[in-house]
């Protein structure tokens, strides 16, 4: 065991440094903050304090709250804020701790160390979880979370059975992991069923089994009711779950066209060969862990496919495809097929390994400037440069009034505008409440400028109103626009 700490220690340290060399990297490309919605999480963690209105509220209710709640501090500082560097921070740390879990977990159940180091070595050199490590996503920080609550609810499984420590870690971890990302959800699910599954097939009485277990699902479900309650109190609604997208998915209402989009977003996150291996690991996997009641807790390292089912039911209902959505899989794929090739002899081990890393490695490069996700957080670099137009207007004109816009769509013109000095209390806007209800029916009477998304997915709520309301925009006129993105002024 002391052999397998080691490894899992010296891993997290190898991939804290690739992380942090990655970042660099990126950030000399300008693609830090390439992406939208990584602007957008720093807004949210930032206007918690930074608001018309600061408080607890302002943690929103759409995005889940931990990621928020680990940078709020941190990215009050406006060099933090403006470069997204404290979001990298905990992006990196976080490729740190997958790397440890990926390690421990595979370690615990096989003896040659081919395996445990080649699903590092695959996760660590994946190019799309590289990028997205160098970034203040989210996604690195559910990565780290699912991989340590495998871990975590591994060794609840296995070690005695009244160890309230080894519950209540599990249960933290499985709680920490519902509060970064739905993505999680489903994973904590097939993780306690499967923790379920591997109690009565080791032949344990079925309700001292489902009692264990329902204690442990204690912690994910507080987690859950804890987050509806926050978000009934902050936007009126137990659970939002319509209103932020268009659907516009050709899958829509189609199942197998939707299962066929997160199999093929999975492909081209992780490569085809990492995903076929994955797949063949994952069923005999399952075959070992029925037919061997001592192998049974191996059941759990087959939780993370779960994932898939949230892009999944998000395609079946409409929601615009997104590659990273299938990001979790190359730590699934890597999970199980790193923990079939430690079953293997020595020598066929690590034959495999080397098969596998090199085969995935040839199709998936690091820092591939091609790769799905570099791509795709690129869509919206050509309306940031149409948009310095506005803000060039903005920092000429603007009289340090509020300025009305819609977060939900332009949270992340938000944050570019800090580099003009504009803070994220500059803004009137939907978290702001019943200021924001006063102002929504005539904003002439309440605010001098407005900010307004005429382009994205066919305008946000205020392009809406605008249409459909000839009085809206009464008072203000048209003073500049770039990038699908209008600014108004009210009239003296």
């Amino acid at each position: 065991m002391r052999s397998a700490n080691r490894l899992a220690i010296g891993s997290a340290i190898a991939v804290a440094l690739a992380g942090l060399a990655a970042a660099l990297y990126y950030a000399r490309l300008d693609l830090t903050l390439s992406h939208y919605d990584a602007k957008g999480h720093l807004v949210v963690a930032r206007r918690v304090i930074d608001s018309l209105t600061p408080g607890w509220q302002q943690i929103g209710a759409v995005w889940l709250p931990l990621p928020h709640l680990l940078n709020l501090l941190p990215v009050q500082v406006d060099a933090l804020y403006r470069t997204g560097a404290s979001g990298v921070a905990i992006s990196i740390a976080s490729g740190a701790l997958a790397a440890y879990s990926l390690a421990a977990a595979i370690q615990r159940h096989t003896a040659p160390k081919s395996g445990a180091i080649a699903a590092v070595t695959l996760l660590a050199l994946n190019p799309n979880t590289l990028y997205l490590q160098s970034t203040p996503m989210t996604e690195p920080l559910l990565v780290a979370l699912l991989l340590w609550s495998v871990l975590a609810v591994t060794r609840w499984l296995d070690g005695p059975r009244d160890s309230a420590g080894a519950r209540r870690h599990a249960g933290v971890s499985l709680f920490l992991a519902c509060w970064t990302r739905y993505e999680a959800w489903p994973v904590t699910g097939a993780l306690l069923g499967l923790a379920l599954a591997a109690r009565l097939r080791r032949g344990e009485h079925a309700a001292r089994a489902a009692i264990d277990v329902a204690r442990l699902a204690a912690y994910p479900a507080a987690a859950a009711a804890l987050f509806v309650i926050i978000s009934r109190m902050t936007v009126g609604e137990w659970f939002v779950s319509s209103g932020f997208f268009v659907p516009e998915n050709p899958a829509l209402g189609h199942p197998l066209v939707a299962a066929g989009q997160v199999l093929g977003g999975a492909i081209t996150i992780a490569g085809a060969p990492l995903v076929a291996a994955g797949l063949a690991s994952a069923v005999a996997i399952a075959i070992l862990a029925i037919a061997r009641p001592a192998r049974a807790s191996m059941l759990l390292l087959l939780a993370p496919v779960a994932a898939a089912a949230l892009p999944w039911y998000a395609f079946l209902q409409g929601h615009p495809y997104r590659v990273r959505y299938m990001v979790v899989h190359v730590a699934s794929m890597a999970l199980v097929s790193g923990a079939a090739i430690g079953l293997l002899r020595l020598r066929l081990a690590a034959a495999s390994a080397a098969i596998l890393v090199l085969g995935t490695v040839a199709v998936r490069p690091p820092l591939d400037p091609t790769a799905a996700m570099v791509r795709e957080a690129q869509w919206d670099r050509p309306n940031a440069a149409a948009r310095r137009a506005v803000t060039a207007y903005l920092r000429e004109h603007w009289d340090h009034e509020p300025i009305m816009a819609s977060m939900g769509s332009l949270g992340h013109y938000m944050q570019e505008l800090s580099h003009a000095d504009i803070r994220i209390g500059d803004f009137l806007h939907e978290g702001n409440g019943d200021l924001w209800k006063a102002a929504l029916p005539r904003p002439a009477a309440h605010v001098r400028w407005m900010l307004i998304e005429e382009k994205a997915e066919g305008g946000d709520m205020l392009a809406a109103r605008a249409r459909t309301d000839p009085a809206f925009l009464r008072g203000f006129s048209r003073v500049a626009a770039g990038g699908g993105v209008a600014l108004y002024r009210r009239q003296s």
